[in-house]
């Protein structure tokens, strides 16, 4: 068995136990994705799109091309009428440069190897002034620390290979122009978000 084949078993059996369809971590990304990915007529690559929980609220008037390692969630995603590809997003994209005007990485950076590597292969099929858009959990709130000075594990999910403070964000964006950073989800949020938020949404552009 192949490797994309490993890996859509894991993630199959993940988003069964853990992910039903209509999960989509964070409600408040729902309008920062839409917001950032504007539209109508606007060519969209949704890499992690899963069953496509958030895509639906960015397809009307846009093109959007969903990726995922889940063969059956693509399944489900492929019925919002977008076009689907099952790829690892860690092996070359298999889209030309300079094609979308918006790439988005929802919840996505923090289940792969090499994120830094993925965020450069978004940059090149991204065209000019297009829009990178994504969010990965806040993973250094206090919710954390707390679990870390108890000897627990910060992280309980097995699929997270990384954790990313807001610094650690804008590190991978270095590249590109207008990095904007929000921090989303939690009761407390409001008192102090970079350390009480669960969720950094970020978008930044491509150099024109």
């Amino acid at each position: 068995m192949g490797r994309i084949e490993q890996l859509s078993e894991r993630y199959r059996a993940h988003h069964r136990e853990r992910r039903p369809e209509d999960f989509v971590f964070a409600f408040e990304r729902i309008e920062l994705f839409r917001e950032a990915v504007g539209g109508p007529g606007r060519r969209v690559l949704d890499l992690g799109c899963r069953y496509g929980a958030l895509t639906q609220h960015y397809v009307p008037g846009n093109e959007v091309v969903g990726v995922d390692v889940d063969r059956e969630a693509l399944e489900t995603a492929a019925e919002l009428g977008i076009e689907t590809h099952w790829a690892d997003v860690e092996e070359p994209l298999p889209f030309g440069d300079d094609s979308f005007d918006v790439v988005v990485v929802g919840e996505l950076l923090e289940h792969v190897r090499d994120p830094g590597g993925l965020v450069a292969e978004c940059r090149r099929v991204l065209r000019p002034g297009g829009t990178l858009v994504g969010s990965v959990p806040n993973a250094f709130r206090l919710k954390n620390r707390l679990r870390f000075l108890l000897g627990r594990k910060p992280e309980k999910d097995p699929t997270h290979l990384h954790m990313f403070s807001p610094d650690d964000v804008r590190l991978l964006l270095a590249d590109f122009d207008d990095a904007r950073l929000r921090f989303v989800a939690g009761r407390l949020t409001r008192l102090h978000a970079r350390l009480l938020a669960n969720d950094t949404v970020f978008s930044a552009t491509k150099p024109a």
